[in-house]
């Protein structure tokens, strides 16, 4: 879909102007997460959530080029709201359009609190998606922080803001030198994974991953019980045990393992 840009007639406005598509119930951008299911989400890595999937055959998860802006950011776990960019065509993407009503700027005032904006950006390193101002306006509403397969521009400023970033990198020149922005609230590719509104994203120091909506129960239920194993088999590694029928653990292992918890 391609939104319909300031002067251009025929072109079909964004989803998140015109009626949600039923089809993708995610669009009204419900955080239907609760404060427990945020909180379990927290202590469950991108790394433990990866295994998790494969396990259940996901394989495309772990978005490519987003990784954490500033080291040491904490888990983050939220709600996608959803925006995307095309290549740059040299009579929409102008200054001017940063006026449109189908900008960026109109994105952000969208976007919920405690939500985590995904940027499809394809992948372009020469061209921020997003600056200071921009990032500093999504932080006073609340949003939970940004990951894009882009960059941004404004470091130092960005950094100041506070919003937690995932990205590729900074670049000086601005979205329009490369990119032209279409719309938000439909489903998007970013970092060569298919992201829908309203899917569950959680991001750490290992880079952000996409928890689809009818995965997260399983996510909730296993990530958890994942974590306290390996953290146990840690122990035993520390303790000096061999890997073989460790990890993975054999019938005996199992056992032991079992016993620990009681």
């Amino acid at each position: 879909m391609i939104a319909r840009q300031a002067g251009l007639d025929g072109l079909s406005a964004p989803r998140k102007m015109r009626p949600p598509d039923k089809s993708f119930p995610g669009v009204l951008f419900s955080m239907s997460l609760t404060p427990e299911a945020i909180k379990t989400l927290s202590r469950v890595s991108t790394a433990t959530i990866t295994t998790v999937l494969l396990k259940k055959g996901l394989r495309n998860v772990w978005m490519r080029g987003s990784r954490p802006l500033r080291q040491g950011q904490p888990r983050l776990v939220g709600p996608a709201f959803t925006l995307r960019f095309v290549p740059a065509r040299e009579d929409l993407a102008t200054p001017e359009s940063w006026s449109s009503p189908i900008s960026t700027r109109t994105a952000i005032e969208a976007m919920p609190e405690g939500c985590i904006a995904i940027v499809d950006a394809m992948g372009v390193k020469d061209a921020g998606i997003f600056g200071d101002i921009l990032c500093a306006r999504m932080a006073k509403r609340g949003v939970a922080a940004l990951v894009t397969d882009g960059v941004v521009r404004d470091l130092e400023g960005v950094l100041g803001t506070g919003l937690p970033v995932w990205c590729d990198g900074y670049a000086a020149p601005p979205s329009v030198a490369g990119l032209t922005f279409v719309g938000w609230g439909e489903p998007i590719g970013c970092g060569g994974v298919a992201i829908f509104p309203d899917d569950i994203i959680v991001a750490d120091q290992d880079g952000a991953v996409v928890i689809p909506k009818a995965f997260v129960d399983l996510i909730l239920a296993e990530g958890a019980e994942q974590e306290r194993m390996e953290a146990w088999i840690v122990e035993q590694v520390n303790s000096g045990a061999v890997l073989p029928g460790l990890y993975p653990m054999n019938a005996e292992t199992k056992a032991r393992y079992a016993a620990s918890k009681k």
